[in-house]
């Protein structure tokens, strides 16, 4: 395939639905699919692909959304620095409306805080370099998928020699939140489907421990509805067969080793944090990156004094509950209601990965879903 438009034929479509049913008929239990990754929700949700799975085929979101899981006290440390005298504080677009304890940063930025938006770190070193006279601080988070520019971003500036220039890591690891979901009385899962950007970095090999302590099979997956539908039919054939895999559906874009220059750039400039705290999973060990002390010149948490208090979750939000795919959106009370994407309370409504931005988008309110057989082109996977 070389056009997007091959991801998403309806014909392909219609074959693999019909194989999932047929093969689904196979299976007595109820059966729990976690997609990890919030772009997953997202696809999932634009092209109506639940609503035309087997009704004994259930997609449950998980935590793979790197603004959401953000706990609302390191957003507050991140206000404090931009409070700073002399301070430029850049960020991703996505964390601007993301709620604090009192304020977001779009917020602060209101009251007058250096606030601004930039598309990438290295946007942020630019900064530095065009303000030599201000201390310019990348807000930086996300998964694996955003380590590599991240420690890039701090590399070129070492190399540079700008002094100006830091980062406020929140940066977390995928491996540890999944063992935490597994490790879940409350979260029974059948198997996965493993993100595929994350994957491009550290590869297949990190996820042999779901299928070889967990006994549970994973399928790392593209973005495009074949792909998505691809991964749950190859998932449910593990299940048929009773096999516990790890299988790579993304391999045009996926190798089992991962991206060795990127690994080895994140190695080179991180180190693991003992713990780091995640919304709804808690502290959770090993689960988040620091900067080395060799590059402690570019660590804002050196440089700056912050409160670095943990802050409870609104009380009406169910984010960590969703996270953790426990609930879904519309079990929030204030889903949709109080909480919208114009006045979030919670993360999950922020985020372009998250569930609850997902669900509201496109339309999901309830739990009332008519399934459906495709028998022509549609607009959801045509669009």
């Amino acid at each position: 395939m070389k056009y997007v438009d091959e991801f998403r034929e309806p014909e392909k479509a219609i074959a693999l639905q019909r194989e999932i049913e047929k093969i689904s008929r196979q299976i007595e239990k109820h059966i729990k699919i976690m997609e990890i990754c919030g772009g997953h929700t997202h696809s999932i949700f634009k092209y109506g692909i639940e609503e035309i799975l087997p009704d004994n085929i259930e997609l449950i979101h998980g935590p793979g959304c790197p603004v959401c899981v953000m706990p609302r006290g390191r957003l507050d440390d991140a206000i404090a620095i931009s409070q700073h005298p002399n301070v430029i504080l850049a960020t991703f677009g996505d964390t601007m409306r993301v709620p604090g304890s009192k304020d977001s940063l779009l917020q602060a930025k209101a009251k007058g805080a250096d606030i601004r938006m930039v598309y990438s770190p290295l946007d942020s070193l630019q900064l530095a370099k065009d303000n030599p006279n201000k201390e310019v601080v990348f807000f930086a988070l996300g998964f694996e998928t955003t380590v590599p520019s991240t420690a890039f971003t701090i590399l070129q500036a070492d190399a540079e020699n700008i002094h100006n220039f830091s980062m406020f890591c929140n940066h977390v690891l995928v491996i540890p939140a999944l063992k935490a979901l597994l490790d879940n009385p409350d979260l029974q899962l059948d198997g996965f489907v493993g993100p595929g950007h994350v994957s491009m970095v550290i590869g297949t090999d990190p996820y042999q421990f779901i299928a070889q302590q967990y006994h549970k099979p994973i399928v790392v997956s593209g973005f495009e509805p074949l792909d998505i539908l691809q991964s749950v039919w190859m998932l449910l054939k593990q299940l048929v067969e009773n096999r516990c895999e790890v299988e790579n559906q993304y391999n045009r874009l996926v190798e089992k080793a991962g991206n060795q220059i990127a690994i080895k750039a994140m190695n080179e400039v991180f180190a693991i944090r003992e713990t780091f705290e995640w919304r709804g999973l808690g502290e959770l060990p090993n689960s988040g990156l620091k900067i080395r002390t060799e590059y402690s010149q570019f660590d804002a948490e050196v440089k700056f004094t912050i409160p670095n208090q943990k802050v409870p979750d609104h009380k009406a939000c169910k984010c960590g509950e969703i996270l953790k795919g426990v609930l879904k959106p519309w079990e929030c009370k204030v889903f949709g209601t109080a909480c919208t994407p114009e006045a979030p309370i919670g993360t999950c409504m922020v985020s372009s990965e998250g569930a609850c931005a997902a669900y509201y988008k496109y339309g999901r309110f309830s739990n009332s879903t008519q399934k459906k057989v495709i028998e022509k082109p549609t607009a959801s996977l045509t669009s």
